[in-house]
């Protein structure tokens, strides 16, 4: 065995365990969202005691206390001292900056970054099941996670879609705009609850929209905000029971985010070809990615994060049959893309500029 040295050893050791850190932090950011914690520091005027936040929030000051202690010590939360002698709890009080605030408590806001934590619990409990998925190449679904699964995907991507889609990405496909308000047949494929849907189906109303879903747990969601909406111009379905059409009728179809998770990506272009009209639009929404890992570690600094969501999450999902494709979270590069696309019968790729920390946007024609 090669010589050990003393300082890579302590180094290496750090490193390891502030991943661990990462992981007891991420904990308590769920809990600070589920409890309501962060909503009532950004409603406070003036920094709390942790008495006077569990008094807000009627929970234990004690538990309140400790999870403060460690989002401090994360950084995630702020804090001001006002030291007495002897040293008390009352000494230490919390408060949330403004980008803080935006950040953990502001749901409306694009920058809203709780909902990543909303379904953690779940996600961290297929850990039981992974070790199963090594063994034999066959990953779990979404569905997986469960109905609370499908509201932090909801959660996760409806702050900043809501906030740019009809400003800052439909403006950017050439004419669409004006297709969808004389008048178009529009599907989104791999919907989810629904979100970008109902949101074009209400600034359109004189076009029609489709949302397609294999989530049974979404779906339903999907239903159930539809019905809250009244909107008459929207429907959704499972396209094992209702398929995508197969001729060429559709107007503009949109993928956010799932290419990537599919069992079966290029069948899917392929369906997406032969539903889209000659003159169609296809939009497609994916994870920011580089052609080989050295790039990807090396130019993304959310590299191991979007590896780890891709065993647990996104390569799980798309290896949930036994011949599924795995492209996994980072598996979509520009290139790739373009290369799948080609191959299912499009003829024109274009990247739009559209500025977003982890997606990548593309406009796709026959």
């Amino acid at each position: 065995m090669a010589e050990i040295d003393p300082g890579k050893l302590q180094l290496f050791q750090f490193i390891l365990f502030t991943k661990l850190e990462g992981a007891f932090t991420s904990a308590l950011v769920h809990l600070g969202d589920q409890l309501g914690l962060y909503r009532a520091m950004a409603s406070a005027k003036a920094p709390m005691t942790t008495a006077q936040l569990a008094q807000l929030t009627q929970l234990n000051e004690r538990w309140v206390r400790e999870w403060a202690y460690n989002q401090a010590a994360a950084k995630l939360i702020s804090t001001e001292s006002e030291p007495s002698d002897p040293p008390t709890v009352q000494d230490d009080r919390f408060f949330l900056s403004p980008e803080q605030a935006v950040v953990l408590a502001s749901e409306d806001h694009p920058a809203f970054g709780a909902g990543l934590f909303h379904s953690l619990p779940q996600t961290m409990q297929l850990l039981n099941d992974l070790p199963e998925s090594f063994r034999t190449g066959i990953g779990q679904n979404y569905d997986s996670r469960g109905a609370q699964g499908a509201v932090g995907m909801e959660r996760n991507f409806e702050p900043w879609t809501n906030a740019n889609l009809l400003s800052a990405v439909l403006p950017k496909l050439d004419g669409v705009v004006d297709v969808l308000d004389r008048g178009a047949k529009v599907a989104d494929i791999g919907c989810g609850t629904g979100g970008a849907l109902l949101l074009m189906g209400k600034a359109f109303l004189n076009s029609k929209f489709t949302g397609y879903e294999i989530s049974k747990y979404a779906l339903a969601r999907a239903v159930e905000r539809l019905e809250r909406s009244k909107l008459t111009n929207v429907s959704f379905a499972d396209p094992r029971e209702k398929p995508l059409p197969a001729n060429n009728s559709v107007d503009l179809i949109t993928t956010f985010d799932c290419i990537h998770d599919m069992t079966h990506p290029l069948q899917m272009m392929q369906a997406i070809r032969g539903a889209i009209t000659e003159n169609g639009t296809w939009l497609l929404v994916d994870i920011k990615a580089h052609d080989a890992f050295t790039m990807n570690a090396t130019k993304n600094p959310m590299a191991a994060l979007l590896y780890g969501v891709s065993v647990m999450v996104c390569m799980s999902s798309s290896m949930s049959v036994p011949d599924g494709a795995g492209l996994g979270t980072l598996g979509l590069s520009a290139s790739t893309a373009e290369k799948m696309a080609k191959s299912a019968g499009f003829t024109q790729f274009r990247k739009l500029d559209v500025d977003h920390a982890i997606n990548a946007f593309y406009e796709i024609r026959p």
